[in-house]
């Protein structure tokens, strides 16, 4: 009974994260756009684990991909989808107070960049204009999206976690 809930829970938390996705702030021109997705699998993570939410951040990362409809390289599929969401996860690890939740949204949402910012600048170094350092432009371009989105994650996370606190509990 247990293992059917935790995955109940974490297929509408794929779902939520999928219809967040539509909804977005920003979108920036080669991929990467400002959204509250990462706000349920944050959600499911403080909730049940690191597992669910790595399980859950996979997962929802081959769905985007699924929408995404474009892969520039195959090792794209890896670094800028199922590891760069299933990263989220790790927030799991992080107390359930809200300096636990503040510091495992840094640190999950870090990790996604750190993904991205790899993926950018190694498998699409090509595509950087000309005369750019590809890591450079990796890191501009990965925060130009990734820290609003942070911050916009750590105002929601904590707003929830005033509000409505066993949202994160089991």
């Amino acid at each position: 009974m247990r293992k059917t809930r935790i995955l109940s829970e974490c297929a509408l938390i794929v779902a939520l994260a999928v219809m967040c996705s539509f909804i977005k702030v920003w979108e920036m021109p080669q991929g990467g756009s400002i959204a509250l997705t990462m706000v349920p699998l944050f959600i499911i993570s403080y909730r049940r684990g690191v597992g669910a939410g790595v399980l859950s951040g996979m997962i929802y990362g081959v769905i985007s991909l699924m929408f995404a409809g474009v892969i520039y390289h195959p090792m794209s599929i890896l670094f800028d989808y199922i590891l760069a969401f299933g990263i989220i996860g790790i927030s799991g690890f992080f107390k359930k107070n809200l300096a636990g939740i503040i510091l495992g949204t840094t640190v999950g949402v870090s990790g996604r960049f750190i993904s991205s910012f790899v993926s950018g600048a190694v498998l699409f170094g090509n595509y950087v204009p000309m005369g750019q350092n590809p890591w450079i432009y990796s890191l501009i371009y990965q925060s130009t999206y990734l820290v609003p989105e942070l911050f916009i994650c750590l105002a929601v996370l904590i707003f929830l976690y005033i509000k409505l606190r066993n949202i994160f509990r089991i």
